[in-house]
Order: structure tokens, then sequence, then C-alpha cells
């Protein structure tokens, strides 16, 4: 600038100039804004996917136990059983010896023991169901986690597109971003609804 206000620009001046306005209003600018909004709201669609990965993860974990813990339960209901077929099988034995004023004695037992065992088998059946129960929901929350976690790959490697679109300022991977975000999201909503 000179004494007198009069300024004179190089060629240069104008070229930064002329930079600046096209940066601050041209589409490499909405390139920027487009892919940072895109990045905050997949990072935090992301991160309730996650979350819910998670979530579902431990879900199939106590699923799981709960139905070892039933199947464990009717385990002891059979050997429960076998003690009885086993008792039931020592009073026909000594029904069968025996004389036959004590015989009577002997019958009682053996169907004592039968209707016993008949109890013990239903509450052995109940919880074998039980623990099947359990393990069918604990697959179906491990089939959910594969889809929470797909989803939240998905995006994972979204958001990687979009740093390597804001570096290179490729067009392609911008879509690509796009196309792996919509993928994530479609993915996630496989999950929520169960399939």
């Amino acid at each position: 600038m000179s004494e007198h206000g009069f300024h004179v620009h190089g060629p240069h001046d104008h070229e930064l100039e002329h930079a600046t306005q096209h940066a601050a209003h041209g589409s490499e600018s909405g390139m920027i804004n487009q892919i940072a909004l895109f990045t905050a709201v997949i990072a935090t669609v992301g991160a309730i996917f996650s979350y819910m990965g998670g979530a579902t993860q431990a879900n199939a974990g106590l699923y799981k136990n709960n139905a070892a813990i039933k199947q464990t339960e009717a385990s002891d209901q059979w050997n429960f059983y076998q003690s009885k077929s086993t008792k039931q099988a020592l009073a026909e034995t000594s029904r069968d010896l025996s004389p036959p004023d004590k015989q009577p004695a002997y019958q009682a037992k053996v169907d004592r023991y039968e209707k016993e065992k008949k109890e013990i088998e239903g509450k052995a059946r109940e919880l074998e169901a039980q623990a099947k129960q359990w393990d069918e929901q604990s697959e179906q929350q491990m089939h959910q986690h594969h889809r929470w976690a797909q989803a939240t790959t998905a995006l994972q490697v979204s958001i990687a597109l979009a740093a390597i679109a804001l570096l290179t300022k490729k067009k392609w991977l911008e879509w690509g971003m796009f196309g792996l975000g919509a993928i994530g999201v479609a993915i996630g909503a496989l999950a929520v609804m169960h399939i």
C-alpha cells in the first residue's frame, strides 16, 4: 500500500483472494461441510449400534448361563429319578422274594416310587424345556449381536472413507462413504427388526 491509499495487487494476491472466496463459497467447502456433518451423524449412530451390540452380547451370555443352570437342575431331577428307579427295583425284588403277608407293604413302596418318578420326570422335562427356551433366546441375542457388529463395522469403514475423501478430495470416495454409511444403517435396521 502506498502513502496515499493506493494499493496495487500482484498476480499472486488476486489468485489468493479468488481461492479464498472459492473455498468459502465453492464446492470444496460444501464437500468438507457435508463430510463433516455426515461423519458426526454416522459416528453418533455407530456409537448407539456399538452399545446395542454390547448389550445383546451380554444378554446372550446371561441367557446361556440361565440355560446351563436349568439344564443342571434337570440333570439333578434325572439323577433323583434314577435313585427312585433303583429304590423301586429293590422294592419289587423284595416284594417278589418276601412271604405273601409282607408283599403288600413292598407293593405300596413300589406304587409310591412309581408316582414319585412320574412327578420327578415331569419336573425334569419342564426344566429341560426351560433350558431349551433360554438357549434359543441366547442364540437370538447372538444373531442380533452379529448384526449390530456388522452395522458398526460398516459405519466405521464409512468414517475412514470420509477421512480419506477429505484428504484426497476424491468424489468417488465421498460416494463410497455415503454408500457404506447407508449399508451400515440398513444392517442396523435389520438388527432392530431381529432379522
